[in-house]
This record gives C-alpha cells, structure tokens and sequence, in this order.
C-alpha cells in the first residue's frame, strides 16, 4: 500500500481483538424447576449444604444460581430438584428458600453492622448454662435472651452440672421473666426436656464447655456429637462442634446444636420487641415520653414499678435485658 511505513515495529497496544459473538439464543423465560420437594437445611459446612428430605433422605445440594446472593443458613425450609436416591456423588440444587418464620441473629460485637443469621424457623431457644465448671455468667445468658425476645422465639434456662452447685441463686435473678427453667445433673432423667422439644424445631445455645453435645447425644442416640473438657486454667471450654447441625428428634421435631459461642454481640438490637414480651408492662410504657430510654426517672416504669416490690423486680429485670448490649460476659 502506497505511503504505509513497512519498518515501524508492533507491541501490545497495536492489537485489536475483537470481542466473541455468542451463538446461543437469549431467552427472558427462566426455569421452571419441575420436579423440586421439599426438604429442611441440616448442616452447611465449607460451603456443602446438607439437606433432608420429609422421608428421611439426607443429600448434598448446592444454590441454584437464580437465588443469586440469597443465603441459606440452618433451619431453612427449601425446594430441592435433582438427584433424590442419596447417591453421596451426586449433587442437588436448591431452587427456592421459603419465608423464614422467624431468625435468631447476632452480631461479632456490639459495634459490627454485619448481622449474621445462627438459625432460622425456631420455636424454642435453649440457653445452656452449667451452674459450675464454667461459671455461670448472666450477662451472655441476659444477652440470649434478648436475642430471643426480639425475634419473637420462646427462650429455656437449662442448667447443667447441678450435682456441682444449687442453680436457685442464679435462677432467682430471672424468676420474673416469661422464662421456663430446667436444671439437671449427669445421668439425671431427661424427659422433662424431652417433653419441651417434642414437636418443635429447637435450638441450643451456650458458652463452649456447659455440655450442649453431651446432652445432643444423649436426646439423639447417633447423633455423635463430639465433646471437650474445660480448660482448668482458664475456666473455658474449648470449641469442638465446629457448625451448627439440625438433628431430627424421634418425638417429632428438630434439635439445633450450634457451636459454642464466646461473643454474642447485639448491634441489631430491638428495645421495643424485648418490651413486647412483657405483656403488663407494654401498657405501662404508652405513657413515657418521647423518646424515653426506659431507665431515668422520669419513665413511667419507675413510678410503677415504686407501687410494689414484685413490679421492681420485673423492671429491674426488662431494664437489665435492655442494658445487655453494654453488659460483659
């Protein structure tokens, strides 16, 4: 070609590539999915999520990419389709998450933005707490059960280790809370908590040590949860559950063991929920001021609560809850 300098060198920025055409056809249909059953979500762990069927069949599945950055967490109710015989080499995909009922959240610490989902569907919320080796702390148990409260989920005392130390002081601070108690010791019958998980989807909760395992494979023959001593020096457990797993009860029903937890931080925290569990006091606050915190005098609370003793004690108690973020443990 006339003119054209047939000496002049080529580098990288000389190339132009043109981009690849697609061949395949755009549609805006998406799938139809025919075919899902239901299952509940059982354990995720490493990105596997573990899934069982209503008959029992427990399969690996992975998200459907349609759900985009939707997540599952333990508990959830989902529609599954693919491979059903529990071929462990094949996997399942997870097409559809239903509508949770309810979710118990908390944050790494009290100034984390970052809720993180433990469960999801929860009817029962158990707080272990052993009356001795570890100590007893009301300010993670406080913080457990204003989580419970502001997700609207029934929360349950459980006392381990009474053989140790009389669980009464510590469960006197909670006797006016809309609060079930349990205490029990090594070998004791476990059927009065067997009647309060029958049927119900429940979770366990507590410090790493207090013997939420022991007690999973007590309720659960099978279950083979592992357990660990606590430190002597440090007076805390050590971690071994590593996720949380949903365990199906033979009474019916769900048992939840989570890890064993060290923080459990309430940024997301709900005061008027909390106050919502208490049904006399809910009156009560109609009347404070706007903006009111619930804790200076001139909430209607401490003027009702100076009216008699046992409505002191039932402030004291929603006061302390509401003051949990702030508490150590």
């Amino acid at each position: 070609m006339a003119g054209r300098d047939r000496t002049r060198s080529f580098d990288e920025s000389d190339v132009r590539v043109r981009a690849t055409r697609s061949t395949r056809a755009r549609s805006k249909d998406r799938p139809s999915f025919s075919g899902t059953f239901p299952a509940i979500v059982t354990q995720i762990d490493r990105g596997r999520i573990t899934c069982e069927s209503a008959d029992g069949l427990s399969l690996t599945a992975i998200k459907a990419r349609d759900l985009g950055r939707k997540g599952v967490v333990v508990g959830d109710n989902v529609d599954v389709i693919g491979d059903s015989n529990g071929d462990i080499t094949s996997l399942a995909r997870i097409v559809a998450i239903s509508e949770r009922r309810n979710v118990l959240r908390r944050t790494a610490d009290d100034d984390d933005p970052t809720e993180r989902i433990i469960v999801a569907n929860i009817d029962l919320m158990v707080v272990v707490t052993a009356c001795a080796n570890p100590e007893p702390r009301s300010g993670f148990v406080d913080r457990c059960l204003a989580a419970a409260f502001d997700a609207g989920i029934e929360p349950l005392l459980l006392m381990t280790k009474s053989d140790l130390a009389s669980p009464d002081a510590f469960l006197a601070s909670y006797r006016s809370l809309p609060l079930k108690t349990l205490s029990i010791q090594k070998g004791a019958d476990l059927e009065p908590l067997r009647e309060q998980l029958s049927g119900r989807s429940s979770v366990f909760i507590g410090h790493s040590g207090v013997g939420k395992s022991t007690l999973v494979n007590a309720l659960i023959p099978g279950a083979k949860r592992a357990t660990g001593a606590v430190n002597e020096v440090t007076g805390r457990g050590r971690h071994i559950s590593s996720s949380a797993v949903a365990l199906r009860l033979e009474s019916g029903g769900w048992l939840i063991d989570t890890p064993g937890v060290r923080s459990f931080g309430l940024a997301h925290l709900n005061p008027e929920r909390i106050i919502a569990a208490f049904d006399d006091i809910v009156e009560v606050v109609e009347n404070c001021p706007r903006g009111c915190d619930h804790e200076g005098s001139e909430c209607a609370l401490t003027a009702w609560a100076a009216s008699d003793p046992s409505k002191d004690e039932r402030v004291n108690s929603l006061r302390r809850l509401l003051a949990s973020p702030r508490a150590t443990f």
